[in-house]
């Protein structure tokens, strides 16, 4: 272990310091290696590496005199990522962030607003606020959530202005249940896009049988369509109807 020496080469200017270089030595370090340091100070000096060792980007790792290459090509060769040929072209890290994110802000809230960790305000705001993060990850970038939604949505498809409304109609419905408030408004709009959308998503996904990327989480995923954006829908039909036995029950 004392003798595994590495060499990096890695832009670091004052106007910029190539953050794959940091990430490049930061992980060599963490496997074990001495590492000499080379700073690519100037464009020149950066441009005649380049050249020199006939590669394309910077920064560049060497072990035992053999390039290893850059930041992902270190990833690649320590066995923590696949080769780009053979890596997935799905992922559902963004959805297990966001929905582990929303059900401890609920779990909290629950929690400092009736001194029980879980209850049925618990669920309520779970589903409220993830409505809520769900629409700010559309509006970021409504127009590549538009497009995308274009693929699947059977209202959008025949009123395309429908794929620019849905993320505020989700945002309000999910703002008007955490306030407990203005039921009659925010019920009948999440039924109304919850129902739309369930049945857009099964018929494209289990009847069509067509592969396409969700636009839950924004315009710009990696998620399949499918079971998440299928519970988002029914998570929101399923809030209204209980926000709707709740107001005829009180």
């Amino acid at each position: 272990m004392k003798n595994k020496k590495a060499a990096l080469h890695r832009m670091t200017m004052d106007d910029h310091i190539c953050p794959y270089g940091l990430k490049s030595k930061d992980l060599l370090e963490r496997q074990g290696f001495e590492v000499e340091d080379h700073h690519l100070t100037t464009r020149d000096e950066t441009y005649a590496f380049k050249e020199k060792h006939d590669v394309k980007t910077t920064p560049q790792t060497f072990i035992n005199g053999e390039r290893i290459g850059g930041y992902d090509d270190l990833l690649v060769h320590f066995g923590k990522a696949k080769p780009k040929d053979e890596q997935d072209d799905i992922s559902y890290q963004p959805v297990i962030a966001l929905f582990a994110m929303t059900f401890l802000m609920a779990l909290t809230a629950a929690f400092v607003a009736t001194g029980s960790w879980f209850s049925v305000k618990t669920v309520e705001w779970f589903v409220a606020i993830s409505m809520c993060v769900l629409a700010y990850l559309k509006l970021r970038d409504i127009e590549s959530f538009s497009t995308m939604f274009l693929n699947y949505d059977l209202l959008a498809k025949r009123w395309v202005r429908y794929g620019y409304l849905y993320p505020f109609g989700e945002g309000l419905a999910g703002v008007l249940m955490i306030a407990g408030v203005a039921m009659w408004l925010a019920i009948p709009v999440a039924l109304f896009i919850g129902t739309v959308g369930a049945i857009s998503v099964f018929y494209a996904v289990y009847i069509q049988k067509r592969e396409l990327k969700c636009a839950c989480v924004g315009g710009d995923s990696n998620v399949p369509l499918g079971f998440v954006s299928l519970t988002e829908n029914l998570f929101m039909i399923g809030m209204a109807l209980w926000m709707s036995f709740k107001l005829l029950s009180a």
